[in-house]
């Protein structure tokens, strides 16, 4: 007799029981990853579903789907992207990941969908029409030395950070032109809950940066504000060391021109469906990647 394939279901913020279920499956997928406390902090909105196939009430396989605002080339377009795919280690070989995969994509339609992937999984996603993008990285050399005030660090733990960075993400500038977006706190703020970010900094009120100094580098992973300004003289209130070079986490064309191409970004595999990038080098934020 045929195994039946069971159907996946949607969860949304509002489902408080299937939320606790995900927040479950998530650690026994990505050993390093934790969804609870960006849970408590009220962060997963209407842009966030989870598209799972449950057993028993447990969450066994997974792919989530983010509401994107992307920027390519200068103009705004609606898409997706994926997160959290996979299957806990005792229901693979059964089919569940294209299952979720399947109800994941079916909800995106024909809008543009991106994901990034790890390098033990790049023959899966093109069976689902996704092909493989070059990102870039993108650096240049600048000496500098701590000086003057340094800039506040903000914890994202207090929801009136959450909220000023909401904000500055919803009305402020891309970061980026080229291939960005904007509107993606929630994201960035995911990483903060784990861990996973360098300090957010607060150059001033409407001027908020994700930067930290490691070995002679500053690594300027995203910038939050609402006017461009001049990055080069709030450099020594973003270092406690003396720095040699900076390195930028997304296309650094408005905030240092003369930034060049150092080397292809290898710690994450682009892969984009319904979707044409610009020609050239270009990153998509890594603070907007799920």
């Amino acid at each position: 007799m045929p195994m039946t394939i069971p159907a996946a279901v949607e969860i949304d913020h509002r489902d408080l029981a299937r939320q606790a279920a995900f927040c479950g499956y998530v650690p026994q997928v990505f050993r390093t990853v934790d969804f609870r406390r960006w849970c408590e902090w009220g962060e997963w909105n209407d842009d966030y579903r989870a598209f799972a196939v449950l057993d028993e009430g447990r969450v066994v396989a997974n792919a989530s789907v983010t509401r994107m605002r992307l920027r390519i080339e200068g103009r705004e377009v609606i898409g997706y992207q994926l997160g959290a795919v996979g299957c806990v280690p005792s229901h693979r070989g059964r089919g569940l990941s294209r299952v979720v995969m399947q109800a994941a994509l079916d909800s995106c339609g024909d809008a543009p969908v991106l994901l990034f992937a790890n390098k033990n999984v790049l023959d899966y996603y093109p069976r689902f029409g996704f092909t493989p993008q070059e990102q870039t990285l993108f650096g240049a050399s600048f000496q500098a030395e701590p000086g003057g005030e340094p800039a506040p660090v903000l914890d994202l733990a207090q929801a009136h950070v959450r909220a000023g960075l909401a904000s500055l993400s919803d009305e402020g500038l891309a970061v980026t032109e080229r291939f960005g977006a904007r509107g993606y706190s929630r994201i960035a703020s995911w990483y903060a809950a784990n861990a996973f970010s360098r300090p957010l900094r607060q150059l001033h009120a409407d001027a908020w940066v994700f930067a930290g100094v490691e070995d002679g580098t500053l690594y300027v992973d995203d910038i939050f504000a609402r006017e461009p300004f001049d990055l080069r003289p709030h450099i020594p209130r973003l270092i406690d060391q003396p720095i040699t070079a900076v390195h930028f986490g997304f296309t650094p064309e408005r905030w240092w021109p003369q930034a060049g191409v150092i080397g292809e970004d290898t710690e994450a595999w682009l892969f984009v469906r319904n979707l044409v990038l610009p020609p050239g080098p270009h990153r998509l934020p890594v603070m907007a990647r799920t």
